[in-house]
């Protein structure tokens, strides 16, 4: 028991960055999508009653604008999407657009603060 406690807390402590790193090895190596694993996840309880049925499930990150550093954005928006980096660029220069589309809350709010560090201005819908 005390070893599920430890690995709990290791992972309420991982950086952002290291999230993203989790998410492509369990993809990666072992065929896991992390984020579909959230959303059925966080979907599950909706379905028992009415409050937690009106609460949305699923955001989309949403970059109004690249800020001051925009290379900053634009390498980060390339790997946190997986995108090449023209078609990152392109993304970034078309702001406002949306990064990530139908994502969990927790995964929205850890790319939206990733990339507001970077220095962009990030809207969740």
């Amino acid at each position: 028991m005390a070893d599920l406690k430890d690995f709990a807390e290791k992972l309420v402590n991982l950086t952002v960055k290291e999230v993203n790193e989790l998410a492509t090895i369990l993809k990666d190596e072992y065929g896991i999508e992390p984020a579909a694993a959230a959303v059925a996840v966080a979907a599950g309880p909706a379905a028992g009653g009415d409050d937690a049925a009106e609460a949305q499930t699923e955001f989309t990150v949403v970059l109004k604008a690249a800020g001051a550093s925009k290379l900053a954005v634009v390498k980060l928006v390339k790997e946190l999407t997986g995108l090449g980096l023209k078609e990152a660029k392109e993304l970034v220069d078309g702001a406002p657009s949306p990064v990530k589309e139908g994502v969990s809350k927790d995964e929205a709010e850890a790319l939206k603060a990733s990339l507001e560090e970077a220095g962009a201005e990030v809207e969740l819908k």
